[in-house]
Order: structure tokens, then sequence, then C-alpha cells
């Protein structure tokens, strides 16, 4: 009768032996059940999340959606009447304003902001922390903390003012139409400069210091060092952040939702928040017509996401 020891014995060697001779196997490689099996997660949050919406605002544009439980089917009238919409271009001309000065404005200041850290000004380490700090803040913390500062009677802004001996400057900043979307872009500018100072100051700290360095053998001024030298070196980031800022503003709600809801007389209305408006907030409930305007949006942005990726490829060929 055999030893039962000696068997198991037996098999472990035998297991062992297997292990140690086969193959290595490609740890860069797995099989597709196994890719599926990590990828499952992302694609279930992605397709319930972001692709169904999608999909779902294209359709619900070619229907009157008075009821989540039936639709009439209207074909493309929705998006006649979008282009008919006087709201609408207004919205559209203040999302245009916004999406292309606000950004400069964003990029010149945490530039500036750089230059100070960079420079090594006295308690550079404090300014760069609270600098840095608004990006840290909600949007709802910023809107509310804003409108106070720029309320008419006891705002931080016309005190100012009023202090300095320049009382009839005092204005009702998100009251009056002629300033309501500028004082708008300036909190947006406020909150994100901390986030384009820390992007251009590493790009300062990654320049060569020869050429900065040849700059100074030869006597060149701080300004022409500026702009002849830090400015086109610098170049290619500060595109890059202005072009990030572009389509982010593209699609800006939050800020004005919380400081003006669009007002006053659509003076700050952006397309984001009359969708919002047209879906949800007005006496009559129809999600056709706002679906509408965020397909035409969403083409718009796409577009312009497509145009500076070409101008981007056609940089680096013309470079390389």
């Amino acid at each position: 009768m055999s030893d039962p020891s000696f068997g198991v014995a037996a098999a472990m060697r035998r297991t062992l032996a297997s292990w140690l001779c086969a193959p290595e196997a490609d740890s860069r490689r797995a099989s597709l059940p196994t890719v599926m099996l990590f990828l499952a997660p992302a694609l279930i949050v992605y397709a319930a999340l972001t692709a169904y919406p999608v999909l779902r605002t294209f359709y619900n544009s070619f229907f009157n959606v008075a009821d989540l439980a039936s639709s009439e089917f209207v074909g493309w009238a929705h998006y006649a009447e979008v282009f008919k919409d006087r709201t609408f271009w207004a919205a559209v001309r203040n999302t245009a304003i916004w999406s292309v000065i606000g950004p400069i404005l964003d990029v010149v200041v945490g530039l500036l902001l750089a230059l100070c850290l960079y420079a090594g000004v006295p308690f550079s380490r404090f300014l760069r922390v609270a600098w840095f700090t608004p990006v840290l803040l909600s949007y709802v913390v910023v809107g509310i903390m804003w409108v106070w500062i720029y309320n008419y009677d006891w705002g931080v802004v016309n005190g100012l003012l009023r202090a300095m001996g320049l009382e009839s400057w005092a204005q009702a900043w998100l009251g009056d139409p002629r300033f309501a979307l500028g004082s708008l872009i300036v909190t947006h500018a406020w909150k994100w400069a901390g986030f384009n100072m820390v992007v251009c100051l590493a790009a300062l700290h990654s320049l060569p210091s020869e050429v900065l360095e040849a700059a100074e053998l030869d006597n060149c001024g701080w300004w022409n060092k500026l702009t002849d030298i830090i400015v086109p070196m610098l170049w290619p980031t500060l595109l890059n952040l202005y072009i990030l800022a572009f389509i982010g503003k593209m699609k800006v709600f939050d800020l004005v939702w919380i400081m003006t809801e669009g007002g006053p007389v659509w003076s700050t209305e952006t397309v984001s928040t009359y969708v919002y408006k047209r879906a949800f907030n007005w006496n009559t409930f129809d999600l056709g017509y706002p679906s509408a305007i965020a397909v035409v949006w969403f083409f718009v942005v796409v577009g312009f996401v497509v145009f500076f990726n070409l101008l981007f490829r056609r940089r680096e060929r013309m470079e390389y």
C-alpha cells in the first residue's frame, strides 16, 4: 500500500516544475475578457451619464416633449425656430464676448502673477497660496461673495470709489446692462487666475537659463526681455491656456446663474443658462426646443475643438 504523503509531494513537485519551466507571460498583454472586465465599470458610467443623455438630447430635438410619457414629432421645426430666436442670438453674443475676452484676461493676469513670483517679490510663498486659493473655492461661494462685493450700497468696490472721492463712478455693477457682463468676466478671471499663474510659473522655471543669462549680459531691459524672449518662449503654453479657457467659457453656466441668472434684460444670458431656462425655469415644460439649442451649440463647440486641433497640427508640421 503506497504512502499518500508521497503522492502529494510528487504532485507538488510537478506543479512547481511546471511553474519554473513555463514561459514568462507578457505583462503588457491581456485577454479580451480581462480587458473588458476592467473597462466595464467605466464604460457603464460613461454610457449612463454621458452617451445616453447626448443621444437622448438629439432625439428630443425633433419632438415636442411636453410629457415624458408622450411626444409629438415636429421634424426640423425647432431648429428653424432657433435661428429666429432673438434671445438665443443675444445669448450667443454674450457667450462669444465672454469666450474671446475672458481667456485673454485670465492668461494675462496669470502671467503677471507668475512673473511677480518668478522675480522673487517679498512674501512670495504667502502670495502663491493666497493667489491660488480662489481656484479651490466653489462657484457658489465665489458668486455669493462677489454679489456682496458689487453691492451698490455697502459693497467693497463702491466703498473704495467713494473713499477715493469718485462717488460718481459708483454703479449698480450687476444691475446695469452696461456693466453686468464685464463684472462677471472680472469675477471669473479672479477665480481662475491662480490656475494660470501656476502653469505659467512652471513654464517660467523650465526656460533655459542660458538664454536669460545671455540677455542680461547684453544689458537687455526688463520689458525687452519679457516681450522678445520670455513671451515668445512661453507662447505655446499661453496658447494652450487660452484654448482651454475658451472652450470652458463656451459652456459657462454656474457663475452666471448664481450672480445674475442671465439678467438684467438678457445682458448676461449665455447659451447654457438660456437652455436651462427654456427647459426647466419657464412655465411651459417642453424639452424639445432647448434640446435643439443644445444640439446646435454642441456642434459649434465641437467645430472650435476640431479647428484648434487642426491649427496645432499644422503648426507642428511647420515647425518640424
